[in-house]
Protein backbone atom coordinates (compact mmCIF):
# COMPACT_ATOMS: atom_id res chain seq x y z
CA UNK A 1 0.00 0.00 0.00
CA UNK A 2 2.77 2.48 0.56
CA UNK A 3 4.49 1.61 -2.66
CA UNK A 4 1.05 2.18 -3.99
CA UNK A 5 0.47 6.27 -2.74
CA UNK A 6 4.47 6.67 -3.03
CA UNK A 7 3.60 5.46 -7.06
CA UNK A 8 0.69 8.07 -7.37
CA UNK A 9 2.29 10.72 -5.48
CA UNK A 10 5.25 10.56 -7.66
CA UNK A 11 2.83 10.52 -10.77
CA UNK A 12 0.91 13.44 -9.45
CA UNK A 13 4.23 15.34 -9.32
CA UNK A 14 5.36 14.74 -12.55
CA UNK A 15 2.08 15.20 -13.95
CA UNK A 16 1.92 18.94 -13.03
CA UNK A 17 5.55 19.39 -14.93
CA UNK A 18 3.98 18.66 -18.33
CA UNK A 19 4.12 21.46 -20.56
CA UNK A 20 0.70 23.06 -21.73
CA UNK A 21 0.50 23.81 -25.11
CA UNK A 22 0.53 27.11 -26.34
CA UNK A 23 -2.77 29.08 -27.54
CA UNK A 24 -3.49 29.19 -30.92
CA UNK A 25 -3.83 32.92 -31.39
CA UNK A 26 -1.89 35.79 -29.06
CA UNK A 27 -4.49 37.90 -27.33
CA UNK A 28 -1.86 39.81 -25.41
CA UNK A 29 -0.20 39.22 -21.99
CA UNK A 30 -2.50 38.15 -19.03
CA UNK A 31 -3.29 40.31 -16.84
CA UNK A 32 -3.04 38.82 -13.11
CA UNK A 33 -4.89 40.46 -11.48
CA UNK A 34 -7.96 40.50 -13.69
CA UNK A 35 -7.29 37.04 -15.28
CA UNK A 36 -7.86 37.91 -18.54
CA UNK A 37 -5.37 39.28 -21.40
CA UNK A 38 -4.55 42.70 -21.68
CA UNK A 39 -6.38 43.12 -24.79
CA UNK A 40 -9.56 41.66 -23.00
CA UNK A 41 -9.14 44.21 -20.07
CA UNK A 42 -8.70 47.04 -22.38
CA UNK A 43 -11.62 46.45 -24.50
CA UNK A 44 -13.13 46.06 -21.48
CA UNK A 45 -12.40 49.25 -19.82
CA UNK A 46 -13.27 51.11 -23.56
CA UNK A 47 -16.79 49.62 -23.89
CA UNK A 48 -17.55 50.73 -20.17
CA UNK A 49 -16.61 53.47 -19.81
CA UNK A 50 -14.78 55.39 -22.97
CA UNK A 51 -12.22 57.86 -22.49
CA UNK A 52 -9.99 59.84 -24.88
CA UNK A 53 -6.96 58.14 -22.79
CA UNK A 54 -8.82 54.28 -23.14
CA UNK A 55 -9.57 54.84 -26.92
CA UNK A 56 -5.50 55.51 -27.28
CA UNK A 57 -4.60 52.57 -25.45
CA UNK A 58 -7.07 50.34 -27.25
CA UNK A 59 -5.70 51.52 -30.32
CA UNK A 60 -1.95 50.86 -29.09
CA UNK A 61 -2.97 47.07 -28.12
CA UNK A 62 -4.43 46.35 -31.71
CA UNK A 63 -1.36 47.53 -33.23
CA UNK A 64 0.80 45.79 -31.08
CA UNK A 65 -1.39 42.43 -32.30
CA UNK A 66 -1.10 43.45 -35.69
CA UNK A 67 2.60 43.53 -35.92
CA UNK A 68 3.47 41.10 -33.36
CA UNK A 69 1.23 37.95 -33.95
CA UNK A 70 1.77 35.00 -32.05
CA UNK A 71 0.20 31.97 -30.53
CA UNK A 72 0.32 28.27 -32.10
CA UNK A 73 -1.04 29.69 -35.48
CA UNK A 74 1.67 32.79 -35.46
CA UNK A 75 -1.38 34.89 -36.78
CA UNK A 76 -3.79 37.92 -35.97
CA UNK A 77 -6.54 36.87 -33.93
CA UNK A 78 -9.86 36.68 -35.70
CA UNK A 79 -11.83 39.58 -35.55
CA UNK A 80 -9.43 42.00 -34.62
CA UNK A 81 -8.03 43.35 -37.83
CA UNK A 82 -11.87 44.26 -38.22
CA UNK A 83 -12.20 45.74 -34.81
CA UNK A 84 -8.95 48.04 -34.97
CA UNK A 85 -9.95 48.93 -38.26
CA UNK A 86 -13.33 49.87 -37.53
CA UNK A 87 -11.88 51.86 -34.77
CA UNK A 88 -9.48 53.86 -36.48
CA UNK A 89 -12.60 54.52 -39.54
CA UNK A 90 -14.89 55.78 -36.12
CA UNK A 91 -15.60 59.55 -36.09
CA UNK A 92 -13.23 61.26 -33.99
CA UNK A 93 -10.72 58.82 -33.53
CA UNK A 94 -7.70 60.28 -34.90
CA UNK A 95 -8.44 63.69 -33.43
CA UNK A 96 -8.47 61.89 -30.04
CA UNK A 97 -5.64 59.91 -30.74
CA UNK A 98 -3.87 63.41 -31.66
CA UNK A 99 -4.83 65.20 -28.41
CA UNK A 100 -4.74 62.74 -25.96
CA UNK A 101 -2.29 59.83 -26.81
CA UNK A 102 1.10 60.02 -24.81
CA UNK A 103 4.30 59.91 -26.78
CA UNK A 104 4.91 56.51 -26.43
CA UNK A 105 1.48 56.08 -28.12
CA UNK A 106 2.26 58.04 -30.31
CA UNK A 107 5.53 56.87 -30.84
CA UNK A 108 3.60 53.34 -31.75
CA UNK A 109 2.43 54.53 -34.75
CA UNK A 110 5.90 56.32 -36.22
CA UNK A 111 5.74 59.87 -37.82
CA UNK A 112 2.04 60.56 -39.06
CA UNK A 113 1.85 64.07 -40.24
CA UNK A 114 -1.85 63.63 -40.79
CA UNK A 115 -3.58 61.23 -38.20
CA UNK A 116 -7.01 61.78 -40.52
CA UNK A 117 -5.46 60.44 -43.13
CA UNK A 118 -3.17 58.02 -42.34
CA UNK A 119 -5.94 56.47 -39.62
CA UNK A 120 -8.12 56.52 -42.63
CA UNK A 121 -5.58 54.33 -44.98
CA UNK A 122 -4.51 51.68 -42.52
CA UNK A 123 -8.69 51.12 -41.42
CA UNK A 124 -9.32 49.77 -44.74
CA UNK A 125 -6.00 48.12 -45.11
CA UNK A 126 -7.03 46.46 -41.73
CA UNK A 127 -10.67 45.84 -42.85
CA UNK A 128 -9.14 43.72 -46.02
CA UNK A 129 -6.62 42.09 -44.40
CA UNK A 130 -9.72 41.07 -41.99
CA UNK A 131 -11.01 39.69 -45.00
CA UNK A 132 -7.87 38.35 -46.48
CA UNK A 133 -7.15 36.18 -43.28
CA UNK A 134 -10.58 34.90 -42.35
CA UNK A 135 -12.32 35.11 -45.88
CA UNK A 136 -15.98 34.21 -44.37
CA UNK A 137 -16.00 37.43 -43.13
CA UNK A 138 -16.23 38.72 -46.43
CA UNK A 139 -20.28 38.86 -45.67
CA UNK A 140 -19.68 41.27 -42.87
CA UNK A 141 -17.05 43.52 -43.82
CA UNK A 142 -17.50 44.42 -47.61
CA UNK A 143 -20.01 46.27 -47.07
CA UNK A 144 -17.91 48.42 -44.30
CA UNK A 145 -15.04 48.61 -46.94
CA UNK A 146 -17.08 50.04 -49.70
CA UNK A 147 -18.91 52.89 -47.37
CA UNK A 148 -15.51 53.62 -45.90
CA UNK A 149 -14.04 53.68 -48.97
CA UNK A 150 -16.48 56.08 -50.67
CA UNK A 151 -16.36 58.60 -48.03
Amino acid sequence: MKKLLILIGMTLALSSCIETKPMLYNWGYKNSSKNASEYETLLYDNYHSQTPESVCALLCQYEYMVTHPGGQRGVIPPGICAEYGYLLLSSGTAETFLNHATKKQKETFGTMSDYGTSFREKGIEMLQKEMELYPESSIFIQPLVKKFSQQ
